[in-house]
């Protein structure tokens, strides 16, 4: 078992990260709403990326400045080798589980 504990929202950041060579906020938020059909506050995908990579699990550089954005930097993400790593252990965790749901719901009373 795994030494790292990740909420649902860390893990769906986290695969989002994984998705690309790298990411920022605003491209992880069309991402995150595309997929999970709702919509997220780029202060909390903030806080989530903040998480990962206190966790090890991302590291961020930033680009370079760019006259559209007045001059300031955007921060990009990528995913580590221990991202891929527990990324995948979670992944085999779940079908493990999935596997033990049976097809059709079991009938009480």
């Amino acid at each position: 078992m795994s030494e790292y504990s990740l909420g649902s929202l860390e893990e769906t950041i986290l695969i989002i990260v994984l998705m690309k060579d790298e990411s920022y906020g605003v491209e992880i938020a069309k991402v995150y709403e595309e997929h999970m059909k709702q919509s997220i506050s780029l202060p909390a995908i903030h806080i989530v990326l903040k998480r990962l990579e206190k966790k090890g699990l991302v590291k961020s550089d930033f680009g370079e400045p760019t006259p559209e954005r007045g001059g300031k930097r955007k921060k990009y993400y990528r995913g580590t080798p221990t991202g891929y790593r527990i990324a995948r252990e979670i992944q085999e965790r779940r079908t493990q589980m999935w596997l033990l749901v049976p097809n059709t719901p079991v009938q009480y009373g």
